[in-house]
């Protein structure tokens, strides 16, 4: 492997988590260096916002992978089974959301932590989040992912007292474009102490996730 990758090895003791591969702006030959490293260290590697050509070739080089077109999550290795216990929800407004939705899911997977995914259950349909509502107080966090004004994190923080981690969606037209609209929503949020990761970051939202039920033990 070049010795231009430094990887972090550590990480996993000193923090509890191992190392992620950041996908979309590595070239293939780099990826697979640096996830045959990982792999004779840790028997497992996660890479993340990979491109299907990507993974194409990776598979050619890995016979244990799963790959997730919709969010790019891939996992190599030994991939864990998905967990039989579920802490974590994972709520989206759309499912225009829904490569958000998989990354969180695909990182918690590989974390080790089950989680369930309930999509369109966004304000312009409330009856919808309403239904659901006694199922989703058994869980221990709420991810909660939007576009368009991105409100509802707030009405899931009124309603709901569980850690709730907002992640704001690039998902909607003229002013909501890109998600600021959502993600400026989201930091004004009148619901008290929500946390709001950055734009599509599915992956820092299953990371906080992870920190908190980490930290319940």
């Amino acid at each position: 492997m070049s010795s231009n990758f430094i990887i972090d090895f550590e990480r996993n003791q000193r923090l509890g988590f191992p190392e992620t591969v950041f996908g979309a702006n590595k070239s293939t030959e780099s990826l697979i260096n640096i996830a045959q490293a990982l792999l004779q260290r840790q028997q497992h590697a996660f890479i993340t916002k990979m491109q299907e050509e990507k993974f194409l070739e990776l598979s050619s080089h890995f016979t244990s992978i799963l790959y997730d077109e919709i969010s790019g999550a891939c996992l190599i290795g030994n991939i864990p089974e998905e967990p039989a216990e579920k802490s974590v929800a994972i709520l989206s407004a759309g499912t225009s959301d829904e490569f958000i939705v998989n990354e969180a899911y695909y990182t918690l997977r590989y974390l080790g932590i089950g989680a369930t995914r309930f999509q369109d259950v966004g304000i312009a349909g409330l009856h919808r989040l309403l239904r659901i509502k006694e199922e989703l107080l058994t869980y221990k966090v709420l991810i909660v992912i939007a576009g368009f004004e991105g409100a509802l994190p707030t009405v899931v923080g009124g309603l709901f007292p569980l850690p709730i981690i907002a992640v704001p969606a690039s998902i909607g037209y003229g002013v909501a474009k890109d998600g600021l609209a959502a993600l400026n929503s989201m930091l004004s949020s009148c619901a008290n102490g929500i946390v709001v990761v950055n734009i599509d970051n599915g992956y820092g939202a299953a990371l906080a996730a992870f920190r908190i039920l980490n930290n319940r033990k």
